[in-house]
């Protein structure tokens, strides 16, 4: 499945609701600090659970943690200190979108993302 060649935003918004799994993941990329940048000579890198994430947009701006949960369904991560109130009292996890942060650290324990290293 391509992305579709149209402009139109009406079609660009149907591909990204209706994306298969494999290019979601693709989707759900992050900017890379400048640091893992040179390192990588890459610009930005799909985020994974435990990737250590820097947020820069919005009410958490320069908040850093861990990436806790990545939900491909609705394209957003959870990250350990990003947390809000209940009027109970009980604390959730907000749900952040993953264009928002950088990645400050990357997540290696994985044997298939150990190419980057080289």
């Amino acid at each position: 499945m391509k992305r579709p060649k149209s402009k139109k935003p009406r079609k660009q918004r149907k591909f990204i609701y209706n994306a298969p799994w494999h290019l979601r993941r693709k989707m759900m990329a992050a900017t890379l600090s400048k640091e893992l940048r040179a390192q990588l000579k890459r610009r930005s890198i799909p985020i994974r659970k435990g990737d250590e994430v820097e947020i820069m947009r919005g009410e958490f701006k320069g908040v850093k943690g861990k990436v806790i949960k990545c939900d491909y369904k609705n394209y957003k991560i959870y990250i350990e200190n990003v947390k809000r109130k209940k009027s109970t009292g009980a604390e959730y996890l907000v749900p952040i979108h993953p264009s928002k942060v950088k990645i400050i650290n990357l997540n290696l324990s994985d044997k298939k993302r150990l190419w980057l290293e080289s």
